[in-house]
């Protein structure tokens, strides 16, 4: 008789094993069915943390706390010096058709910390419920802001009825920029507004820059208007973002991830989504910096994409008019890849 509970119990067991199972899968997103509507994102809802128990790895090359949940599902990664967080949600499949028939689908959604990350920070009283928020966040993350300023994305306003987000242009005809178009867009253009920055530079915007984004200005709309990521209004050190790309590279905050050596970069393994990449775009391959972007992730042919503000595309763009926006391959963007850094 004993034995033949017991076969009873483990049948059961079993059968109600199989039941918890079904019931955890159907409550799961369904991920197969995420497609993206022309020119955008895709995304289903979002998880939460809740009181799951934690496990943290020190991870190097950069040096990074990877944190993971009771399960062993990795919920984000902190690097050291950076405010930009790797948080794991639901897939999103990034397209813009217009200038690419590659897409990207990831499960990054980049954040962006209260104070930058060192070893041990997760005992701060900050740490675990800025974490639940963001696990179970489905708002517009660094790489779906980036999106807002693409060709034909609609035109959002504030409450003030400004218009803060929508199709950028790159900047106004210029005869005398080699590219035909002028640099020298920022944020504080786009918006129409002047600015006051900490350091004590005193903006006023551009009338023919409205509207406009040259390629660190949407870096700095992206992070710094839209994320309240602290912005520089001069290109030297000190906290926050300074205006130019070359002063970013070489000098600004966060988590330098590739040194400049003045010979393309190769080392995409230490990139994470919403690094920022740097290029030199001069009339001779060299060391000088003179072009930055936001890297996208992997792409659905295996290459490395990222965004930038481009003339020939006349603003934000991760497609290929004018130039393949990949970091790998024997592309022009490729060659010119020198230097990354996480914010």
């Amino acid at each position: 008789m004993s034995q033949s509970r017991n076969g009873i119990w483990a049948t059961l067991a079993v059968v109600l094993i199989a039941a918890g199972v079904i019931v955890v899968v159907a409550l799961r997103p369904d991920r197969s069915a995420s497609t993206a509507p022309p020119g955008g994102v895709a995304a289903p809802g979002a998880a939460s943390v809740g009181s799951a128990e934690l496990t943290f790895a020190r991870l190097g090359k950069p040096s990074r706390t990877q944190v993971r949940d009771a399960a062993g599902r990795v919920l984000a990664v902190f690097t050291d010096k950076a405010r930009t967080v790797r948080v794991s949600g639901p897939e999103r499949t990034f397209t813009e058709p217009r200038f690419t028939t590659s897409s990207v689908t990831t499960d990054a959604w980049i954040r962006l910390a209260p104070t930058p990350w060192k070893a041990g920070e997760e005992k701060a009283a900050w740490f675990r419920p800025w974490l639940d928020k963001a696990v179970g966040d489905d708002s517009p993350d660094a790489l779906a802001i980036a999106m807002d300023y693409l060709d034909d994305a609609p035109a959002r306003k504030d409450a003030e009825g400004r218009q803060f987000a929508g199709d950028a242009s790159f900047g106004p005809l210029s005869a005398a920029d080699p590219d035909g178009r002028a640099e020298n867009s920022d944020f504080y253009d786009y918006l129409g507004v002047e600015w006051d920055f900490p350091d004590g530079k005193h903006e006023r915007p551009a009338k023919d820059h409205f509207r406009s984004l040259d390629c660190s200005g949407f870096i700095r709309m992206v992070y710094g208007y839209r994320m309240k990521y602290p912005l520089r209004g001069t290109n030297t050190k000190g906290a926050g973002l300074p205006r130019r790309a070359y002063a970013m590279a070489g000098f600004g905050p966060g988590a330098l991830l590739i040194p400049n050596t003045g010979r393309a970069a190769r080392d995409y393994g230490v990139l994470q989504e919403g690094d920022l990449v740097f290029f030199n775009h001069g009339a001779n391959a060299g060391p000088s910096i003179e072009h930055s972007g936001i890297y996208l992730g992997v792409d659905d042919a295996g290459h490395h994409r990222f965004f930038s503000s481009r003339v020939k595309a006349n603003g934000p763009t991760f497609g290929d008019f004018g130039g393949e926006s990949l970091l790998d391959g024997p592309g022009y963007w490729s060659g010119r890849f020198l230097s990354a850094r996480r914010v």
